[in-house]
């Protein structure tokens, strides 16, 4: 008898037990869900973006708007793509068309959008060895540089501003060699320093440009050539071949950087400061509308 009501007691307790603690995984079960969703949204860049102060702005608004942290990760185009094939990142904000559109078509990144556009231009010396000062043919300038043997500094980092400055090389049949040639292979704003202490020509992006200006001393000496447009797009590392890359969170900065507050943003930036934009923005167009 005695023994019957043990274990009647114990069947109870244990049915009470079992009660709570599916109370307790039920409960649990939020929290886990939570705790999982990634809040950081990796976001590889060329450096110019950084380097013109345009991240200043965009980060907090960012931030403040979709809930995420924005993890940049500054480099030229071509290490920015390396990464997304890598499925390193989360997202790109680059400018190299042509080898983006190589990426797009390996399936490594998808939902790719035309942001914003500037231009580049050729600054160099005062003095103005190679006599490019005011020619409109960036190709043309390019071979008077190389005839002249005047120092020219590169960023010999694989950036869009790099890949550029190859294709006008190539188009001028020259292979630029010799002393009068030099790579930083860094970023935008330091190659721009590196040619003003050496007082040698380069190749740079108008909005870093008038961004690190207050610094330099070489004049813009050509620009306004079509083949100095400078396209930034956005766009997605592709989830489905990359499982671990947060898509939401990559969704959530493009959305962002083309919608009527981001687009505003982009516009407004260095226009108080520099009395003119440093990009000009371009949600909804794709390059075909700028002849490519």
């Amino acid at each position: 008898m005695i023994r019957r009501i043990f274990i009647a007691c114990l069947a109870c307790c244990l049915v009470i037990l079992s009660g709570e603690a599916s109370d307790i995984l039920v409960k649990q079960k939020p929290a886990i869900a939570q705790s999982s969703t990634n809040k950081n949204v990796i976001v590889a860049m060329t450096t110019s973006i950084e380097d013109s102060g345009l991240l200043d702005d965009l980060v907090p608004a960012i931030e403040k708007k979709t809930g995420y942290t924005l993890k940049k990760v500054a480099v030229g185009t071509g290490q920015a793509l390396a990464l997304a094939q890598k499925g390193e990142v989360d997202a790109l904000f680059v400018n190299s068309p042509k080898a983006e559109r190589k990426v797009l078509a390996g399936g490594a990144v998808i939902n790719r959008h035309l942001v914003m556009h500037n231009d580049f231009v050729i600054v160099g010396p005062d003095a103005d060895k190679a006599k490019i000062r005011g020619k409109k043919n960036a190709v043309e300038a390019f071979s008077l540089i190389a005839k002249n043997q005047a120092l020219f500094v590169s960023r010999g980092d694989d950036s869009g501003t790099n890949k550029l400055e190859k294709d006008l090389w190539q188009q001028a049949k020259v292979t630029p060699s010799g002393s009068w040639y030099q790579q930083t292979g860094s970023g935008m704003a330091q190659t721009l320093q590196v040619a003003n202490q050496k007082l040698g020509y380069t190749l740079a992006d108008r909005a870093t440009y008038i961004f690190q200006k207050k610094n330099l001393s070489l004049p813009i000496l050509v620009q306004g050539d079509k083949k100095l447009l400078n396209l930034y797009h956005v766009m997605e590392v592709n989830s489905q071949k990359f499982p671990k890359v947060n898509s939401a969170g990559a969704k959530a900065f493009i959305n962002y950087v083309l919608s009527p507050e981001g687009q505003t943003l982009i516009a407004a930036h260095g226009k108080k400061e520099f009395k003119q934009p440093l990009f000009y923005v371009d949600a909804g167009k794709t390059e075909k509308d700028y002849g490519f």
